[in-house]
């Protein structure tokens, strides 16, 4: 995939309107990283620098390029005129708050993200813990098997030609 990238970050570039770039999350920019999201890598995201977005589409030059050059500037504080009445209400909303109560709320949402992520990796533990003790198990199943003589009946079998005893 790098060498696609690559190839979109020299199309984009210079690019008054759109950024294409990469940031190295296992050295300097891993702060970033942190901030925005990233949680694997390679991972891609689009839209607004304050709120990121996922992308999921394909990871060659054309599906990227295509996906680039389809993106159009999304409602945000900064973009309202291109917002619903329901977003342009929420952003005034928003506005409206002390800058302490909005931290807090940001805060509170951002908690709430943290507690999400951390329910997934504790499930996702326990689901690796149950699927080593179901490979156990399996493993102890399959070698009781052999030990009682799967192996030598096969070759007792291949070794009688037509299968069945001879009278």
């Amino acid at each position: 995939m790098k060498p696609d990238w690559d190839k979109l970050m020299d199309e984009f570039k210079g690019s008054a309107t759109q950024l294409v770039a990469d940031v190295d999350c296992t050295a300097a920019g891993k702060p970033l990283c942190d901030e925005v999201g990233v949680r694997g890598y390679p991972t891609i995201k689009y839209g607004d620098p304050a709120d990121l977005q996922d992308y999921q589409g394909g990871r060659d030059y054309d599906s990227l390029s295509k996906f680039a050059n389809e993106l159009k500037p999304m409602c945000s504080p900064r973009n309202i005129d291109l917002c619903d009445d329901a977003k342009k209400a929420e952003i005034a909303k928003f506005q409206a708050m002390a800058d302490d109560d909005l931290e807090k709320l940001i805060k509170e949402e951002e908690k709430k993200l943290e507690e999400a992520e951390e329910e997934f990796k504790t499930e996702v533990h326990k689901l690796q813990d149950k699927y080593t003790a179901l490979s156990t198990e399996k493993d102890e199943k399959i070698a009781a098997v052999k030990a009682a003589g799967l192996g030598l009946m096969k070759a007792v079998k291949a070794s009688n030609p037509t299968g069945k005893d001879e009278l």
